[in-house]
């Protein structure tokens, strides 16, 4: 594999972080990959902080919003995904604070017409089970999941 040099590598990751949202773990990732040297990445790292490519609490907030939206996570699930790219939980802790209460509670209740109409006639019980079941993998909390059921 071609190694990429310093400027180089420090070029494309401004130019891939202007594009879009990212977190420092994946640039490392990348970086790695691409062959750079472990000081030229603590260099190139600490250069796109430093030019505002990137920003830990910006990045939690566009992914906790991302994933409410497009893909109706719970605060859990959005909550392990950010803590498994190791970033601060204080920037976690405000990202999962700023999403929107009714959007959130929309989400919760399309997770539950969705699973409600691949349901045929069975029990209430075993209904709601699997309705909680399915819910819950979203990331949703069984409290948020009973008051929605209700």
């Amino acid at each position: 594999m071609k190694t990429m040099d310093f400027d180089a590598a420090l070029a494309r990751m401004a130019a891939r972080c202007s594009i879009s949202e990212h977190c420092e773990s994946e640039i490392r990732e990348k970086l790695q990959r691409a062959g750079v040297s472990a000081p030229d990445i603590e260099r190139i790292v600490e250069r796109l902080y430093d030019g505002g490519y990137l920003d830990t609490a910006r990045y939690c907030r566009a992914f906790a919003h991302d994933k409410l939206r497009f893909q109706r996570w719970g605060r859990l699930k959005i909550q392990q995904a950010l803590r498994m790219k190791d970033l601060p939980q204080a920037d976690i802790r405000e990202a999962l604070e700023t999403l929107p209460d009714d959007e959130y509670d929309n989400a919760l209740r399309e997770l539950i017409r969705q699973k409600e109409r691949t349901l045929s006639d069975e029990d209430d019980y075993i209904r709601r089970g699997k309705i909680m079941r399915f819910v819950a993998s979203h990331g949703f909390t069984p409290d948020e999941i009973y008051s929605a059921l209700d």
